[in-house]
């Protein structure tokens, strides 16, 4: 009789253990569905990696790698000194180790993407994350891993026609508004007389310049069309390819000196223009130029006078969004409803989507944006001739 009491109780010891582990793993769940965007976007950098550390259980649910792409180091810096230790940091705080996920960058080619994805499929990756080059490249690359039970997420850059199950990006044509207000605002600032602004946009093959110039040119149209601004001309820069940016804005400023603003698609862009004007003997805070990206050197351009502002897009929400989504993607669980706040149009079909926001970046609240979220290192910043800039705008 007391054998069978034993066993009564050491059966009730176990139904009890695991109903515990299994409340303990539901409030886990509970935590993690709980995400929203705007736990991603609240607090700050460590905030925000506080947060995904919420998502252990779903990560310990996964199966497979998760392969990121990312496209180049030519376009920007970002890549390489935001986004890929960005993507490491966030894995690791929900608990996967270097052996399921992969960080890959293509320099700029194509083919090579295509490679680092089938390579990743190969190693065992059950999900790839993929900025691209080019929509039909990557939606070969999106095409081929379906075929092989292998989830696509498009990151940064939507996939046109591609299969991509989610989309993870900030709002492109509102980034394109912000553009075009900053230039009108610079122009307004620097009193700039019968604006001829020159719009130096980014790669036709990227869908993130489409949306870009849709919003700048939403702002722009009304003035072009009141005669209050004039369009010189209009171009797309191939591949975000800086030194031929550089080469248009030359030929473009030799046959109309009378540019006097410029709208710069990013900061590598930005750097384009002003080099020309540089060389031109074109003087500080006389011809406002937009940028993207809050870069090193786009923000010193700001601080120097040679580019009056650029736009913000931390990068470190961006990175935690689209981390989530894998996250669940390769637990093969819905990510959470609070999260996926819109949905874009790929062409092929409609995309559930993370949308986020970003912010204007000029001297006046660099102090409150770009520093104060540890995204550019003040250290970095003052050094040399921008010690006593920075000290006199209270950058420290």
């Amino acid at each position: 009789m007391d054998c069978f009491r034993e066993v009564a109780r050491l059966a009730l010891l176990v139904g009890v253990g695991a109903v515990g582990s299994a409340s303990i793993a539901a409030a886990q769940t509970g935590a993690a569905a709980s995400l929203t965007v705007q736990d991603l976007t609240s607090g700050g950098p460590a905030a925000v990696l506080g947060q995904l550390a919420k998502l252990k259980a779903v990560a310990a649910a996964g199966k497979g790698k998760i392969a990121v792409l990312l496209p180049d180091t030519r376009s920007s810096a970002r890549w390489a000194t935001e986004d890929a230790p960005g993507f490491a940091k966030a894995f690791q705080t929900m608990g996967l180790s270097p052996s399921d996920y992969i960080i890959s960058n293509a320099q700029g080619s194509p083919a090579t993407q295509q490679t680092q994805a089938e390579q990743a499929i190969t190693q065992g990756a059950s999900v790839i994350l993929i900025a691209n080059l080019d929509s039909g490249s990557a939606a070969a690359i999106e095409a081929n891993a379906k075929a092989q039970g292998v989830l696509s997420l498009d990151y940064d850059r939507l996939t046109l026609n591609g299969s991509a199950a989610y989309y993870v990006s900030f709002d492109g044509e509102a980034v394109g508004r912000l553009l075009g207000a900053g230039l009108v605002q610079g122009i307004k600032e620097l009193k700039v007389a019968k604006p001829q602004i020159y719009e130096l946009g980014g790669s036709p093959t990227d869908n993130n310049g489409t949306l870009f110039e849709n919003g700048y040119d939403s702002v722009f149209n009304p003035l072009y069309a009141s005669k209050a601004a004039t369009l010189v001309t209009r171009v797309r820069v191939p591949n975000w390819d800086n030194q031929v940016g550089e080469t248009m804005f030359q030929q473009a400023f030799q046959a109309h000196p009378e540019i006097n603003a410029v709208l710069a698609a990013n900061d590598g862009m930005a750097q384009s223009a002003i080099a020309v004007l540089k060389n031109e003997k074109i003087p500080p805070n006389t011809v406002p130029i937009t940028g993207q990206d809050a870069t090193l050197q786009g923000v010193q351009n700001i601080l120097a006078g040679y580019q009056w502002m650029t736009v913000y897009k931390p990068i470190y929400q961006q990175v935690a969004a689209a981390a989530v989504v894998a996250v669940y993607a390769r637990a093969q669980q819905t990510p959470p409803a609070g999260l996926l706040n819109g949905t874009v149009d790929a062409q092929s079909h409609k995309v559930p989507s993370v949308l986020l926001s970003a912010e204007t970046v000029t001297k006046d609240n660099m102090q409150a944006t770009v520093i104060a979220d540890k995204f550019i290192d003040p250290a970095q910043l003052c050094t040399g001739e921008f010690a006593s800039i920075c000290a006199k705008t209270g950058i420290h």
